[in-house]
């Protein structure tokens, strides 16, 4: 089984917020993603696109960019257990019982970063053997195809790195042919009918755990990994 941990790793920095070590890595990441051999056609092609993107753009337009696009509905939020258990206090136990297996495996995180946080998750699976990768990739494949589903919509490229974890877990992958294209000109917005909707989002299984959520939720409170600014 193909050992993709540095692919990981390389979609965990792409999901994550753009900072200039990412900015000075995207070179490398377009060379690997470009001929690995577990990714489809379509998929390097949509990933290639993406870094381009993030190549082209200053580093400030980009961090406007993250916060606009993941930072404004649960629909398109990098942190996991929003999708299963929202801010019902089931999560505040599956937040310590999935720390517990990082910390089981020796990944103990830093402060301001939570374990659901997809791009924690993917740093994770980086050193994770390959069959349990593939295996922990697959509990979250409902909520990458979500997430990235969404992402198409709003026309943004940073749905090639969500959808490509849909191959890496053995999955049907995206379909390409219907996803928006990002128009650097045009931002992602959305206005306060559509977050109404995105609040009523059907939850997914993650880790075997499957919560309704409240059809009136409080707002969510958004965590950050990144600094203050």
């Amino acid at each position: 089984m193909e050992n993709n941990g540095l692919i990981f790793s390389m979609l965990s920095a792409l999901l994550d917020y753009p900072d200039q070590t990412l900015i000075a890595a995207l070179d490398e990441i377009r060379a690997a993603l470009a001929a690995h051999p577990s990714l489809p056609a379509d998929t390097r092609s949509a990933l290639i696109d993406l870094v381009d993107r993030l190549s082209a753009r200053p580093l400030l337009d980009l961090q406007e960019d993250y916060v606009e696009i993941f930072d404004r509905g649960r629909a398109t939020s990098l942190y996991l257990f929003e999708h299963v258990h929202g801010e019902s206090r089931e999560r505040g136990q599956a937040m310590v019982d999935l720390l517990a297996m990082y910390e089981a495996k020796g990944l103990f995180l830093g402060a301001g970063e939570l374990p659901d946080y997809l791009p924690v998750f993917l740093e994770f699976l980086a050193h994770e053997t390959p069959g349990q990768a593939r295996a922990l990739l697959g509990e979250i494949a409902d909520i990458s195809r979500q997430i990235a589903t969404r992402l198409a919509e709003r026309g943004t490229p940073y749905f090639a790195a969500v959808a490509a974890l849909l191959p890496l877990a053995g999955e049907a992958p995206l379909a390409y042919a219907n996803a928006a294209l990002f128009d650097a000109a045009t931002t992602c917005e959305i206005d306060g009918e559509a977050l109404d909707r995105e609040w009523q989002e059907e939850p997914v299984s993650f880790l075997g755990a499957q919560v309704p959520l409240s059809k009136n939720p409080e707002p969510i409170q958004f965590y950050e990994k990144r600094p203050s600014r």
